[in-house]
């Protein structure tokens, strides 16, 4: 993948990270020492290695290196609670696991620092392995509707596919300059920034801010030309006014709904539209966006890439007519200049090995519409997912958790409306005989859950309301607590 980049310029940045930049030659050399000292620590092909790292130089060598030897990447969030770390690490169970300072897991194959820098020194170079481009090479996790994230497996291939793609499509060359914020332990992340950038000759920014002045220094600073951020970043950026942005070219929001004021607000504030994009791990990564400029329309998430081929289903699986509603399925396009080149994921990991998936269109679990031009619009979600600044919350894994209070009889978690974060995260409870001590569960929460899944809105009620089956019905959750007084977070 560097080859034509170190054929053409091996002197020109590759990556730049807050420790420094790599040129082309630089994450060549480096890349090369990750894959020796990944193999002296016993990865072999198809093994897994898993990484807790900061956005910074190492996550890219290593992701490189384990690549070369044909091990399979696994990032686990730095922001997980010790819970959530622990059930990624053994969803995926890694030969090696780069622990950073924000891995709060013990286990054998942990490799902290002064381990892996010692590795990067003594190791001889890996042998030379004949990567199989279609064979497993990363995890993305992801969640269903229970909460419980799944183990998505994409080859070299898919991987690689996203940058193509958009590099040609929308003209990108060697003055490309992407900045991310977002934690690269993602592998969407992985995907649309040093892969991205390497098949255009850029240069992959990779930030470690994701605070409104922090993104301002690093965009200003570093000459960004295409940022990617959260709706609720956008937000913060449209209120500063007084920042000159001028070295953006492209602004992409995603992960939550952009919505239309959202970006007149911030094209008002810095003269540029931001793009929307709509996205799924299973693809991996954008599958719609707006087109260069500023062009966009209401509502819509941009238009399906190249490679893809996305429209609506019905309830019996049949494809609807472009612009009738149903579920959102992706499979790969049949014509055109992409055609053929998209294969669908590999399956889900799964007791050690990947378990295929079924044949036939991925369902997106969102229902909209795909028009004649290929706009994407996505009127709901089908999972009960909430979605607080980009990132997801699924009410039963919280409430679980709050279930676990003897206090509690029952719970029922779901979202409310927030002009900066789209959703901000509320419970109803309903206790026992005496009043709840929200406190406490909040504490609860802080304990087993990341603090963007904590609730920020409480609510005691008598009795919630249940159907025939036993279950909350949701919809009636907002009127429930109208007029009843609730507490903020603690």
């Amino acid at each position: 993948m560097l080859a034509p980049a170190l054929a053409a310029n091996p002197d020109a940045p590759a990556v730049e990270a807050v420790s420094g930049v790599w040129s082309y030659t630089d994450l060549d050399r480096h890349a090369h020492r990750a894959a020796g000292a990944l193999w002296s620590l016993g990865v072999r092909p198809g093994d897994r290695v898993a990484a807790c790292l900061p956005n910074d130089l190492d996550i890219v060598a290593a992701f490189h290196g384990a690549q070369r030897i044909g091990a399979i990447w696994a990032g686990i969030g730095e922001a997980l609670a010790p819970g959530e770390q622990q059930y990624l690490h053994d969803l995926c169970g890694p030969t090696v696991t780069l622990a950073g300072a924000n891995y709060r897991v013990d286990s054998p194959d942990r490799v902290d620092a002064d381990r892996w820098s010692d590795a990067l020194t003594r190791a001889d170079s890996a042998p030379d392995i004949g990567v199989d481009v279609d064979a497993p090479a990363g995890i993305a996790f992801t969640s269903g509707t229970s909460g419980r994230p799944k183990a998505v497996v994409h080859s070299q291939r898919n991987l690689l596919l996203p940058g193509a793609v958009l590099g040609a499509t929308r003209g990108w060359g060697p003055t490309l300059r992407k900045g991310d914020s977002f934690p690269l332990t993602i592998l969407n992340l992985m995907v649309l920034s040093t892969l991205l950038t390497a098949q255009s000759g850029g240069c992959a920014v990779i930030m470690n801010r994701r605070d409104v002045a922090g993104v301002i220094d690093w965009i200003t600073e570093r000459n960004v030309t295409v940022w990617n951020g959260a709706p609720a970043q956008l937000y913060d950026l449209a209120r500063r006014r007084d920042v000159d942005l001028g070295s953006l070219a492209e602004v992409w929001s995603g992960g939550s709904d952009t919505s239309d004021e959202l970006r007149e607000e911030f094209a008002a504030a810095h003269g540029i539209v931001p793009r929307a994009t709509y996205g799924l791990t299973e693809a991996p990564t954008v599958v719609s966006i707006d087109p260069p400029g500023t062009r966009w329309r209401p509502r819509s998430s941009g238009q399906v890439l190249a490679h893809y081929d996305v429209a609506a289903y019905d309830d019996d699986g049949k494809r609807l007519p472009a612009g009738e509603l149903g579920e959102l399925k992706l499979s790969g396009r049949t014509e055109g200049d992409w055609a053929g080149a998209w294969r669908p994921m590999l399956g889900h990991w799964e007791d050690g090995g990947v378990r295929r998936v079924d044949p036939g269109p991925i369902p997106t679990g969102d229902v909209g519409t795909v028009d004649d031009d290929g706009w994407l619009t996505v009127l709901d979600r089908k999972k009960l997912v909430i979605i607080r600044g980009g990132a997801n919350v699924y009410p039963l894994e919280v409430e679980r958790v709050i279930g676990t209070d003897p206090q509690v009889a029952k719970v029922a978690v779901y979202p409310v409306p927030d002009d900066r974060l789209g959703q901000r995260v509320a419970a109803v409870v309903e206790g026992t005989g005496t009043p709840v001590d929200f406190d406490s569960l909040a504490d609860l929460c802080r304990h087993e859950l990341s603090p963007y899944k904590i609730p920020e809105k409480w609510t005691q009620v008598q009795t919630l309301p249940v159907n025939a089956m036993g279950k909350v019905i949701r919809i009636d959750l907002p009127g429930l607590v109208d007029g009843i007084t609730n507490r903020s977070a603690p």
